[in-house]
C-alpha cells in the first residue's frame, strides 16, 4: 500500500507525559486498568478468537505454508458468509490472483473504520475520565470512545461509528456502531464487506509478557513478519519483556454473516518513534511501480 515517508512529529502528539499521568485524572473513581501507551506488531493479520469461528482464511498459501500476503484470496467457501459476501469475496480473490491488489481502504486512501481499522499495527491508547483515544499510526485515523455513555437513540453513520466504552475488572470493553458504508468498505483483508447493520464490540485487557509474546510468535509464523525495510517502520522494542496488550473482538453484521465471528490482536511495546504516514501525499505503490487509483480532480474547484 501507499506510504509517506517516515517522519517525527516532533513531539506534538506526547499528550500524556506517563502512564501514571493518564490514569491521575480520574484516580479518585474506581479503580481501572493501566492499558496507556504506544502498541505495535509486525504483521497484519488476525489470530485466532478465544472461540467460536473466526476470520476467513487465505486460500493461496506460501512455500513454507504461510498467508501469502501478495495474493488475497479468502476462503469464499467459508460458511460463515452469506452468498452475496461469499461471491464477493471470491470476486477480489480473483483480482488478486491476477497480482493487481483489489481496492480496499488502505491502497485508497479512504477512511478506516472498525473492524477493518483493527488490523493496523501500531496504536497508541490514551485514557482520560472521560473517554479513551485511540490513534492509528498509518494515515493517521483517531478514535474517541466516551466512557460510560450509551448510544444514541438515532445514530448518524459515520466512518468509524459511534463507540461507547466502559471497563469491566481489568478489560476495556468497547460497543460500536453505526459505521458508515463506502465504496470501498469492507470488514477483513478479503474483502468481505459489511453492512451499516455492524456491530463490533472490543475487549482491550494487558497480558504477561510470556502470554503475548506467544501470541505474537504464532502470528508472524502464520503471516510472516512485514519488512520495516519497505518504508512501514513499525516495529516493536526486542529488549522488552513487559506486559503485552492484547485485543479480542467480535463482529456481528447479519446482512453479510451467518454469524458472529471473533479474532484477536496481540501488540507488544512499539519500539520506534511515533512517526506521521501519510497515504494521500505518496500515492506511488512502491511493491508495483505504480500509482494508486485514488480520486483526482480534473479541474480547480474555483
Amino acid at each position: 500500500m501507499p506510504r509517506a515517508r517516515s517522519a517525527p512529529l516532533a513531539g506534538c502528539l506526547v499528550i500524556l507525559a506517563s502512564s501514571a499521568a493518564a490514569l491521575a485524572a480520574f484516580a479518585q473513581g474506581p479503580a481501572v486498568p493501566d492499558l496507556s501507551g504506544t502498541w505495535a506488531r509486525m504483521t497484519f493479520g488476525l489470530e485466532p478468537p478465544s472461540s467460536g469461528p473466526g476470520p476467513i482464511a487465505n486460500l493461496t498459501r506460501t512455500r513454507e505454508g504461510r498467508s501469502d500476503g501478495n495474493q488475497l484470496v479468502g476462503d469464499y467457501n467459508d460458511p460463515i458468509l452469506k452468498p452475496a459476501a461469499a461471491a464477493e469475496v471470491k470476486r477480489q480473490g480473483e483480482i488478486s490472483k491476477t497480482g493487481t491488489a483489489f481496492q480496499d481502504p488502505a491502497n485508497q486512501c479512504a477512511p478506516q473504520g472498525p473492524p477493518w481499522i483493527l488490523r493496523q499495527q501500531e496504536i497508541r491508547l490514551m485514557q482520560e475520565r472521560d473517554q479513551v483515544t485511540i490513534l492509528y499510526m498509518l494515515d493517521g485515523h483517531v478514535r474517541r470512545i466516551r466512557l460510560n455513555s450509551t448510544h444514541p437513540a438515532n445514530v448518524k453513520p459515520s466512518w468509524t461509528g459511534d463507540s461507547i466504552g466502559r471497563y469491566e475488572g481489568d478489560t476495556l470493553v468497547v460497543d460500536t456502531i453505526g459505521m458508515k458504508v463506502g465504496p470501498v468498505t469492507m470488514s477483513d483483508n478479503f474483502g468481505s464487506p459489511q453492512s451499516e447493520a455492524m456491530h463490533v464490540v472490543e475487549r482491550y485487557r494487558v497480558i504477561d509478557y510470556a502470554d503475548a509474546k506467544a501470541a505474537f510468535d504464532a502470528n508472524e509464523k502464520d503471516f510472516g513478519r512485514v519488512d520495516t525495510a519497505n518504508g512501514n517502520g513499525v516495529f516493536i522494542d526486542f529488549d522488552y519483556r513487559g506486559k503485552g496488550l492484547q485485543l479480542e473482538f467480535i463482529v456481528d453484521d447479519p446482512n453479510v454473516f451467518t454469524a458472529k465471528w471473533g479474532a484477536k490482536v496481540t501488540y507488544l511495546k512499539a519500539g520506534g518513534i511515533w512517526s506521521e504516514q501519510v497515504c494521500a501525499e505518496n500515492t506511488r505503490e512502491y511493491y508495483d511501480d505504480i500509482d494508486t487509483k485514488i480520486p483526482a480532480a480534473e479541474r480547480p474547484d474555483f
